[in-house]
């Protein structure tokens, strides 16, 4: 029998704005991204970083996916691209969520389904998203 151990990490992020400026968020780990505000400056804006998130989480779970599934030692690479379409009106919000996948490596397309499928049970962002979470805010 194996033993699987999951090693926790700590999440959230912190952002801070003054007067002037963009807004620089920071992990619980120390990470750091200066969000821009502006619709032609270079960088995430917070919708962004929400896209970004998927994409991140959506491939490191078909890398997981190929993993489970004993395949991994055929897996070159993934590349996974997403998008949305935000309202139109208020309360402004992405309305949809559009993913593209592309695996590389030797796999049947049955394989590349199997992986995707997979990968979206895994990902806790896909999760989260197709789940809406509370959202409690406290005012110090």
């Amino acid at each position: 029998m194996i033993d699987v151990k999951i090693k926790s990490r700590p999440i959230g992020a912190q952002a801070e704005l003054k007067r002037n400026g963009h807004p620089l968020v920071t992990s619980r780990t120390d990470g750091r991204v200066t969000v821009v505000t502006g619709a032609s400056e270079e960088g995430f804006n917070p919708l962004d970083l929400m896209f970004a998130s998927l994409s991140a989480c959506l491939a490191l779970s078909a890398r997981i996916a190929a993993s489970k599934l004993g395949i991994l030692d055929r897996f070159e690479s993934v590349t996974a691209d997403v998008t949305g379409q935000k309202s139109a009106y208020e309360p402004y919000r992405i309305e949809r969520f559009s993913a593209w996948i592309k695996i590389n490596g030797d796999f049947s397309e049955a394989e590349r389904f199997q992986i995707v499928e997979m990968a979206e049970e895994i990902c806790t962002v896909s999760n989260t998203l197709h789940t809406p979470p509370t959202i409690s805010i406290e005012v110090d």
